[in-house]
């Protein structure tokens, strides 16, 4: 077996010791720290003692699945190709759904593992990420939600659900992200991969803020896990796919900027095309409303009259003309907007009014998506050797980490 596989112009060595790459979905460090302050999170407390506790920046737009596959790629999207969940295709005119893998323009880590002879596999809570992060795999790769229908010949797996002793969970659920943790440590126990990558779902996190209840005993579940994996001798390597933040007023009502009502009020309805990267077959957590969107503008329009317009707006943090975005945030070009829009912390941005149901948001809204949900943990249950210390480390240098750079 080779000691060594490069991967989109990045070199990894084979795993030493089985490796556990885990991304917790949403995972705003606060939510650690308010774990562990509060007794919580023993063995998260600990690392610091034996470990290694980062900061890392993740991919902007601060999205899932461009944040997942730029992990499993160790690249940003400008490589891989998925900066959103949708784009507009200019050619069709049409607005396309980015889950099908015939959109990923580069290999994973995990595939080209797995073909220089190493055992992998891959663990989602959302189905939407499985035949992404499993492309070209010849490994395990199943989800959370579907394990009932995981069989040999598509999911490397079968019988997972009564190895778990796990019911499949709701996919509004924080027993999702369990059966992630528990079918992960199925799988250490009994195929033995030498790297396995889980990715959670960030449904408590949308709920529910640091240090409530609720969100303590996500972080205890999760660290009784991780304490077993640990104590089975692997290497544990922790990182987010973005943050959280509450995008409400003082009194917990949801703020909430419009761009295609402002847009067609102030330019003609014919004027642009607003995208919402965040927009999912999943939104009764966030209503298809986070902190980022792409918009297209028609021919007539002056770019800069519009930036100028969309920068007014309250709630509006920064505005990037398609050169601008593409060069600060890594994105590929054809796959995103004249325009990219951010919001402030607290804001979200919408299309309109009547496109968005809000009747699933039962508590105050939570999400993500903007610069202000960029900053994410980047952990070890080993110490890092060998690091620049004026590198600027990324969520997707994790598995370089993990592999490249423990003692």
């Amino acid at each position: 077996m080779s000691q060594q596989v490069t991967v989109n112009a990045r070199t990894y060595r084979t795993p030493a010791a089985p490796t556990i790459v885990i991304c917790v979905d949403g995972c705003e460090q606060e939510y650690i720290n308010q774990a562990i302050q509060a007794g919580k999170a023993p063995f998260l407390a600990k690392l610091v003692e034996f470990g290694t506790v980062l900061i890392g920046d993740c991919v902007v737009p601060s999205f899932t699945n461009p944040n997942n596959l730029s992990i499993v790629t160790g690249a940003p999207p400008s490589v891989h190709g998925i900066c959103g969940n949708f784009f507009f295709d200019e050619e069709t005119h049409t607005e396309i759904l980015m889950n099908d893998p015939k959109y990923l323009r580069a290999p994973t880590i995990l595939a080209e593992m797995a073909r220089a002879g190493q055992r992998v596999a891959a663990v989602t809570a959302k189905d939407k990420l499985r035949a992404l992060l499993g492309h070209q795999l010849q490994g395990i790769c199943f989800s959370a939600e579907k394990a009932d229908q995981a069989n040999q010949e598509t999911h490397g797996i079968e019988n997972i659900v009564e190895r778990v002793g796990m019911a499949v969970p709701s996919i509004y659920s924080a027993e999702l992200s369990e059966f992630v943790f528990a079918a992960g440590l199925s799988l250490l126990h009994e195929e033995q991969p030498d790297l396995m990558y889980l990715s959670t779902t960030d449904y408590v996190q949308h709920k529910h803020a640091p240090g409530t209840p609720q969100a303590n005993d996500f972080y205890t579940m999760m660290d009784n896990y991780l304490l077993q994996y640990h104590t089975e001798g692997a290497v544990v390597a922790i990182t987010a796919d973005h943050g959280m933040n509450a995008k409400t007023d003082a009194i917990g009502r949801p703020n909430i900027v419009y761009l295609k009502d402002r847009l067609d009020a102030q330019f003609g309805t014919q004027s642009t095309r607003v995208i919402l990267p965040i927009t999912d077959p999943y939104p009764v957590h966030h209503g298809a409303l986070g902190s980022s969107a792409t918009v297209y503008l028609s021919g007539h329009l002056r770019q800069r009259e519009i930036m100028d317009f969309l920068i007014g707006i309250a709630g509006v943090e920064e505005v990037f003309t398609r050169a601008q975005a593409c060069e600060r945030f890594e994105l590929p070009s054809d796959r995103i907007g004249d325009l990219l829009v951010l919001s402030e912390r607290l804001t979200v941005l919408g299309t309109a009014v009547g496109e968005h149901d809000l009747s699933g948001l039962t508590v105050p809204l939570r999400s993500h998506g903007g610069l202000s949900e960029q900053k994410v943990p980047l952990i070890f249950n080993r110490k890092l050797v060998d690091v620049d210390p004026s590198r600027r480390l990324r969520n997707f240098d994790v598995i370089d980490l993990a592999l490249n750079h423990l003692a």
